[in-house]
């Protein structure tokens, strides 16, 4: 029994001692700034501050993407430069296996089939997708 009536009142004495405590120290500051200039200027401070940070955090995160880009087409001309400069051995029989493979591509190329082309008329004239009718509006006068 005694302990549900510790449990219960519990939060009632901790909210009363972070009351106290609150008007305490809320009694001293007003002693040492009693116009609250000090906690403005500290307020503006911390502000400044944090938008200061938060202006060059950006504008280094931009130059740091800018390098890192630059970094990257420097790697890929230095990788095409590394590859272009194996220079590729020809031999007969890879001569020979490219004029065949070119060949039976342009052999396959052209089909031959006979194409018959017809355009029918179409007897409807009418169709409400190509009607006036439905695109104005009509004024009732």
């Amino acid at each position: 029994m005694n302990l549900a009536i510790i449990l219960q009142a519990k939060p009632v004495v901790v909210d009363s001692l972070t009351k106290a405590k609150i008007a305490a120290n809320s009694e001293k500051f007003s002693q040492i700034d009693p116009w609250g200039v000090g906690l403005t200027v500290i307020g503006m401070f911390v502000v400044f501050m944090s938008l200061l940070v938060l202006y060059l955090m950006f504008m280094n995160i931009t130059k740091l993407l800018n390098y890192r880009v630059k970094q990257r087409k420097k790697e890929k001309v230095e990788k095409e430069k590394e590859i272009t400069k194996e220079e590729p051995v020809f031999t007969g029989e890879l001569n020979a296996a490219i004029c065949l493979a070119v060949g039976l591509y342009l052999d396959e190329i052209h089909d031959k089939e006979n194409t018959i082309l017809t355009i029918n008329r179409v007897a409807r004239t009418y169709s409400p997708w190509s009607s006036k009718i439905y695109g104005l509006r009509q004024c009732p006068r």
